[in-house]
């Protein structure tokens, strides 16, 4: 991973302590870090650099004073856009980071014509669909992260209901990123044994719930403020598959075009990671319940790509 560079525009919670876990582990080369608030944005800048110092991290850590410095990056990862505030329709939120997306693209994309870009911001797969359309890159080098996030969710519930399989479980999420979600109980293990082999559908139902529900039950203990630790580690994983093409299988956010017979709308979905982004789609065989539950995440994602449209690429 030598030579890599890797730059976060948003160095919020999330964006900084992603920026921290790359420069910790020595994942790239350079990290350059991107935010409309120069003083935040440098001061970060200085304390991650410092921390790798401390690590002997050969990973060098600065900010962009311009876009001119923020150019020739292999991974972007974008974490911009604003939360939703009160007495804000979903449809303000939505188009305020639409256009918050847009313009992030327009500033880097022309000095960035081989990065792959994962996106963080919410909502999230209108996002991606708001970045694949504002960069008119190739579907594989623009993704999101929500499936991984999600997945270890359900593991941390499905510990918490067991007691015990700790380092042990690997969980399965598809779909959109919200209460729409499809946790797959019988593509997720305990010590390689499936899910709906250890526990009862009760059980199942109750971590399922609780998955669904786990970044809001976040937001509520904080009060202000939402998870960052999970989101920025599972952003890290994505960033270190791409950079070092390792070819990983992970849930992220993709444009379909025609895989589980959809067409031009983004979904989370099980993929393999390398250099050149999304190298693989991986169609599970889904039941019929998980079949119609995943129709009803598309129809979700299909109402904001659909307000998009209609009310901001036009």
């Amino acid at each position: 991973m030598n030579n890599k560079k890797v730059g976060i525009i948003g160095v919020g919670n999330v964006g900084a302590t992603l920026a921290f876990n790359l420069a910790s582990k020595s994942l790239c080369n350079e990290i350059v870090l991107k935010d409309l608030r120069e003083n935040i944005v440098e001061a970060m800048a200085l304390d991650i650099s410092q921390s790798a110092n401390a690590a002997n991290s050969k990973t060098k850590v600065g900010f962009a004073h311009n876009n001119e410095d923020f150019a020739n990056c292999d991974v972007i990862v974008i974490t911009a856009g604003i939360p939703r505030k009160p007495g804000m329709s979903r449809d303000d939120l939505l188009l305020t980071n639409a256009k918050i997306m847009t313009s992030v693209i327009n500033d880097i994309n022309e000095q960035n014509p081989n990065a792959v870009y994962i996106i963080v911001s919410n909502p999230l797969d209108a996002m991606v669909y708001t970045a694949l359309k504002a960069s008119k890159l190739d579907k594989n080098k623009v993704l999101g992260m929500a499936g991984i996030l999600d997945s270890a969710r359900m593991s941390h519930f499905i510990f918490e209901e067991l007691g015990y399989g700790e380092g042990e479980i690997d969980a399965s999420v598809m779909g959109g990123h919200g209460d729409d979600m499809v946790p797959l109980a019988n593509y997720s293990t305990v010590g390689g044994k499936p899910l709906d082999k250890i526990l009862d559908k009760e059980q199942i139902e109750k971590i399922i719930n609780k998955t669904k529900h786990g970044g809001a039950q976040i937001v509520k203990l904080l009060e202000t403020g939402s998870a960052y630790y999970a989101p920025a580690y599972s952003t890290s994983l994505m960033v270190e598959a791409i950079l070092s093409d390792n070819k990983k299988v992970y849930p992220c956010a993709v444009m379909l075009e025609g895989e589980y017979g959809y067409e031009n709308i983004v979904a989370g979905v099980p993929v393999r990671l390398g250099k050149n982004g999304v190298e693989e789609v991986i169609e599970l065989k889904l039941d019929e319940k998980q079949t119609a539950e995943f129709a009803k995440s598309i129809d979700s994602v299909k109402e904001l790509v659909d307000t998009l449209d209609t009310k901001f690429f036009v």
